[in-house]
């Protein structure tokens, strides 16, 4: 393996134990620092870290960066992230719905329509940003447009927020008075 290689591996894993880190003091509320290590390390058991007694330490240095960037908080013998800890991991969470863009258009057109209830106004938000970060055009509050294949990453929306019910996702072969779309996404 060649340097190169070998540094971009090491920097793959040295995010990848931080984003670790984060899920798991988010997901699991506050941890403390004995049920941080096995949450983290059951979280990603198909890391490339050796197994060996150094999995602890590099857990512990991953959280020490990540107290000094400021993201984790130490209070009472528990984790907690901080606002821009919540921030990184939101950011992190965001590049899961990337969509690739092909290098030619199919001429059709992926409408996402849903209906999310009032109860789950949080949500309804988060795949609002979601789908605004990830390139969508809105036609209306719940009704969302994009050129290009993406079912896959509407697919993971549905399945982790559990709203598979409330979003449907059309393919249509025209838009009426689309000129307009087709520019914003310079398609013409």
């Amino acid at each position: 393996m060649g340097e190169l290689e070998r540094k971009a591996r090491k920097s793959i894993n040295k995010s990848k134990v931080q984003e670790a880190i984060l899920v798991s003091i988010a997901s699991g509320g506050r941890r403390g620092s004995s049920d941080l290590l096995p949450s983290v390390l059951n979280y990603f058991l198909d890391l490339d870290i050796p197994i060996s007694s150094r999995k602890k330490d590099i857990i512990y240095s991953a959280v020490s960066r990540l107290r000094r960037k400021g993201l984790v908080e130490f209070k009472s013998g528990k984790y907690f992230l901080t606002t821009d800890g919540e921030k990184v991991l939101r950011q992190w969470e965001m590049d899961d719905y990337r969509i690739p863009k092909p290098k030619r258009w199919d001429r059709k057109w992926r409408i996402i329509i849903f209906d999310i209830p009032e109860k789950m106004k949080k949500v309804r938000d988060e795949v609002r940003e979601i789908l605004k970060s990830s390139g969508f055009l809105r036609l209306q509050d719940s009704v969302w447009v994009y050129p290009y294949d993406c079912e896959d990453v509407i697919g993971l929306l549905k399945t982790n927020y559990g709203i598979g019910k409330n979003m449907l996702y059309i393919i249509a072969d025209q838009i009426e008075n689309d000129k307009y779309l087709r520019m914003d996404f310079d398609l013409i």
